[in-house]
């Protein structure tokens, strides 16, 4: 096992450690992206809201 040069065991660590970190980033980067489509969905959803009253308020006083 130890037969190769210390260089490859860097090298080899390297590469695990930056696929850990792709897959967290990955990870992180979708629960943010989750988050900020909840966040405009209860917006837009507002929006419905607001609209949905203003009809019905503007149908009652004709």
């Amino acid at each position: 096992m130890f037969s190769l040069p210390w260089w490859i065991y860097l090298v080899v660590a390297g590469i695990i450690f930056s696929g850990y970190m792709t897959v967290k980033t990955a990870a992180r980067e979708r629960e943010i992206d989750e988050a900020f489509i909840e966040k405009e969905g209860e917006i837009y959803m507002e929006r419905i809201r607001q609209e949905r009253e203003r009809r019905k308020q503007a149908k009652s006083l004709q």
